[in-house]
């Protein structure tokens, strides 16, 4: 896997498509790699109802995100701009199709543009509402302020993956792209707490905030 050594522009687009990885692999599923909604019809046929069904999913991607590895059955995964460690990059992976199953659960299309960008700002927990705000959408699925509509990006995934991969720079000290190779021998610390339950499960109680269960009306399939 090559490193990175490119300009400030170059640089941010390949964070771009590292996190637009995240959600494609995450939601879609690649190879032997499920996809999300895969996922959560699993959930639900095994728990019988959608309170049961989220708790496996989330007790799925614990152990998931611990043993790893999934990647090496990957066609095309050395293409990718490789800008943190494989366990790091396998981490968000496992947390996009987690928050995606959760999505899908409570009623969800994943294949929304807005469900996607909201599947994105849950990787950043707590930080998910700032992100949400700044492109216009409210804290909750289906709750951009119809005031302010007109004023919302063509492309708010495009915007929330842009966010994404600035808090993800910032997160692990990668300011440029002549350090990123240097910095990821040094992150050997961060790994430990990026892979920790913790950090999951702020990412589950994003997903859980920003996907309430869908009551009355049209589900979205």
């Amino acid at each position: 896997m090559g490193i990175l050594d490119t300009s400030g522009g170059q640089a941010n687009r390949a964070v771009e498509s590292m996190v637009g990885a995240f959600r494609d692999i995450g939601l879609d599923g690649k190879a032997s790699f499920a996809s999300a909604e895969t996922v959560a019809r699993r959930a639900l046929a095994d728990a019988g109802n959608p309170d049961d069904a989220i708790r496996s999913v989330i007790r799925k991607h614990r152990r998931g995100t611990t043993a790893g590895g999934f990647l090496t059955g990957l066609g095309g995964f050395a293409t990718l701009p490789l800008l943190l460690p494989t366990n790091i990059f396998e981490f968000y992976v496992q947390a996009t199709r987690m928050v995606g199953a959760i999505a899908k659960i409570r009623g969800y299309d994943l294949g929304d543009q807005e469900v996607r960008a909201r599947v994105l700002a849950s990787l950043v927990g707590e930080e998910s509402g700032e992100i949400l705000a700044n492109v216009g959408l409210g804290p909750i699925a289906g709750a951009a302020t119809r005031r302010v509509a007109k004023r919302l990006p063509k492309s708010p995934l495009s915007e929330v993956t842009k966010a994404i991969g600035v808090r993800l720079l910032r997160r692990f000290g990668l300011r440029s792209a002549r350090l990123f190779g240097k910095a990821i021998p040094g992150l050997g610390g961060v790994i430990g707490a990026v892979s920790d339950r913790r950090q999951l499960g702020r990412i589950a109680q994003a997903a859980k905030s920003s996907f309430p269960e869908r009551t009355g009306g049209r589900r979205r399939r």
